[in-house]
């Protein structure tokens, strides 16, 4: 969508949209970062259950069912790899900022292999996730879900 386009749905002018971004590629940068801050609140909330908790509720069928209230990675991962370097370096940084909050809950002697474990355990996950949603079986899609907590489960709580 052009800017144009989006400031008339919006309903204002396509001035208004400079005086706020630079750039579509700022915007879009800037509610990376908005999106994955609500998704660190979202899991904080889970984070008393600890890391099985936040396993369980990510690759839930609720959470697949639920694209668009859901995780950004998931949905988003290709479509930023195509981006320009700042938009991929906001999105590294606000990756960084999540894992850097679910360390603590992840196996590991120190904080950088805490941190690389975050990233294969959220990598699998949101190729799951994805792979989930993207198949039409209904029960393929809870098969691929359920051996995918049972996996991270048992390999990253213990």
């Amino acid at each position: 969508m052009g800017i144009a386009d989006l400031m008339r749905e919006l309903k204002f002018t396509h001035g208004g949209f400079y005086r706020h971004f630079k750039s579509k590629d700022q915007l879009f940068a800037e509610a990376l970062a908005w999106g994955f801050e609500e998704v660190i609140a979202k899991l904080a909330q889970m984070g008393g259950g600890g890391l099985k908790a936040i396993i369980e509720a990510y690759l839930s069928p609720e959470h697949c069912a639920n694209p668009a209230a859901g995780c950004l990675g998931a949905a988003l991962v290709q479509e930023i790899a195509r981006q320009p370097r700042a938009v991929r370096a906001k999105f590294e940084a606000a990756m960084r900022g999540y894992g850097s909050r679910l360390a603590k809950f992840m196996p590991g002697k120190t904080e950088d292999e805490r941190l690389l474990n975050f990233f294969v355990l959220f990598s699998g996950m949101a190729g799951a996730l994805g792979l989930a949603r993207a198949v039409a079986d209904a029960e393929l899609r809870r098969r691929i879900l359920r051996s995918a907590r049972e996996f991270y489960i048992s390999t990253f709580c213990g």
